[in-house]
């Protein structure tokens, strides 16, 4: 009890306590959400960016599968009318799945054991263990649009099972995210096609949590992969955005 209450509470200064922090992610989804929008955080962990997203007047659907993360996501956000919290995970179809978590880093929970095979590798994943699991309810991206509507951006965070959640997803959305790992490089790349196959997108990417994009123009589908292929020996982790071109 004492790792997990050390987990949430490491959680809670990560994403609520670095200052400026909520200020840069204000700035930067302010480029993809509007007063009245609909936003889907799949893998809402304890709700940084779905606090960013009230600010920004969005409507939240926040997806969480963790027991202990699901507590604090009520706890903040149980009493808003406009956060839907979701209990449990997105996948390719509905039913149920088996979810590991990490106690003292949860962060890292994952529903992919190829995913936490290829982090092991990482040097910054040494300390890391995944001590227990839960079995959790899977629903798709298609059936909480839905029962939603279709969000005009939709953050995709859950540690190697990214490809799953957009299995389940029919028709391209405005705008999303997702994580990208140097060790898992081939896993973000898979995520990467199966973006490209559902709309006509361009990309950027924002290094760990800065909340900044790191290149100053758009790019499509190759020139992200270049970039990323340069930037994986430095084993900085982020966040792929893309949106649907307008021209």
């Amino acid at each position: 009890m004492l790792l997990r209450a050390y987990g949430i509470a490491r959680s809670l200064v990560m994403y609520y306590g670095v200052p400026g922090k909520h200020r840069r992610a204000a700035r930067l989804y302010g480029e993809f959400l509007r007063d009245g929008d609909v936003a889907f955080d799949i893998g809402a962990h304890v709700g940084g960016r779905v606090r960013v997203w009230r600010h920004l007047g969005a409507r939240v659907v926040a997806v969480e599968p963790q027991p202990d993360c699901l507590r604090v996501l009520r706890l903040f956000f149980g009493r808003d009318r406009d956060v839907t919290i979701v209990p449990g995970a997105a996948g390719a179809e509905r039913g149920r799945a088996r979810l590991a978590l990490s106690s003292a880093t949860p962060t890292v929970s994952s529903m992919s054991p190829g995913w936490i095979e290829s982090v092991t590798t990482d040097s910054s994943f040494a300390r890391v263990r995944w001590d227990r699991s839960v079995e959790v309810e899977v629903t798709t991206l298609d059936d909480l649009i839905a029962a939603h509507g279709v969000p005009a951006f939709c953050k995709i965070d859950v540690e190697g099972f990214e490809a799953d959640v957009l299995a389940g997803l029919s028709r391209p959305v405005p705008a999303l995210s997702f994580e990208y790992i140097p060790s898992a490089h081939d896993a973000s790349l898979e995520v990467l096609g199966l973006v490209e196959r559902l709309g006509a997108y361009e990309y950027n990417y924002s290094p760990v949590e800065t909340m900044r994009f790191a290149s100053p123009r758009w790019l499509d589908g190759d020139a992200l992969r270049r970039r990323l292929e340069r930037i994986r020996p430095r084993g900085r982790s982020g966040d792929v955005y893309a949106r649907l071109r307008t021209d």
